[in-house]
């Protein structure tokens, strides 16, 4: 039997950089969580110890902060695509590079005053390689809810089952949604804000009987309105609201109190793609 060393890539994680862009009296912000990692020719020194092609990754998270001084930071999928294209162009034993973004938006309070949103994070996966660009947005922690046009019915029992079937029930989900784009080169502060319309709107306005429903609407109607995205990927927890007993006090229950559920939860996923688009690059789904 022979041992081999497999599949492998190395980088700096979570390298927090706020910019801050001095228009006169008046100041932008960019507040970013970015992760390098790098693959290629680097089997030496997992073997041997050999270094001669390791990038320091303190070297890693030095380029983040030049870049962002030297060429600002404006969407996050620019700012991945600038990064990883450097990596792979000045270091030829690198043929691949992935850099992942949350970019955390802030509110502005006045000129040089802001307040965080917490609303949700947007993201961004940049895959550069020998085999081409990949480029992927997301939002996580999206929390949206249905107090509702929701039902659950129809579904086996066996001995274990205690649920109650119903047809009114209150929907709610944190949406944690990547997609990913047909090009390299977009709108991407337009595309970003469409398909998280979409996303929303299709939650909204689908009346759903399960949230793998919702999930497929939601999906669709971001691949329907968006043409420069080609699939959709979507994990739906869902945030059980269990109704409370009221009846020892005399009162009636008409879907109106719920305990909110923490934990354990369902989580529903799924990928929503377009049948004539090519399939995605392995990156995909590391």
């Amino acid at each position: 039997m022979a041992i081999v060393l497999g599949p492998n890539r190395y980088g700096k994680a979570e390298t927090r950089l706020v910019r801050v862009f001095k228009d006169g009296d008046t100041h932008r912000l960019a507040d970013l969580n970015v992760s390098v990692a790098l693959s290629g020719d680097l089997a030496a020194t997992h073997l041997t110890g050999d270094n001669s092609g390791v990038l320091p990754t303190d070297t890693m998270k030095n380029t983040v902060y030049a870049f962002a001084k030297q060429h600002g930071v404006g969407e996050p999928e620019a700012f991945g695509l600038l990064l990883a294209r450097h990596f792979v162009e000045t270091q030829p034993q690198v043929h691949a590079a992935k850099v992942a973004i949350e970019a955390f938006a802030w509110e502005r309070l006045g000129p040089h005053s802001f307040q965080r949103k917490g609303g949700f994070t947007r993201t961004a996966l940049i895959n550069v390689s020998e085999a081409g660009t990949q480029v992927v947005s997301g939002i996580s922690g999206l929390v949206l809810l249905n107090s509702t046009a929701s039902e659950f019915h129809g579904y086996p029992h066996d001995k274990y089952t205690t649920l109650k079937e119903t047809t009114d029930r209150v929907l709610a989900t944190a949406v944690d949604a990547k997609w990913r784009h047909l090009f390299d080169k977009s709108d991407w502060a337009d595309s970003f804000a469409g398909a998280t319309k979409a996303l929303t709107d299709a939650f909204v306005n689908t009346y759903s009987y399960s949230l793998q429903q919702t999930l497929f609407s939601m999906g669709s109607r971001v691949l329907e309105s968006r043409p420069e995205i080609a699939e959709v990927r979507l994990a739906l927890p869902n945030k059980h609201h269990y109704l409370v007993d009221l009846a020892p006090f005399g009162l009636e229950n008409d879907n109106e109190v719920f305990i909110a559920g923490d934990r354990p939860y369902g989580l529903i996923e799924g990928t929503v793609t377009r049948d004539d688009v090519a399939p995605a690059g392995p990156e995909w789904y590391l």
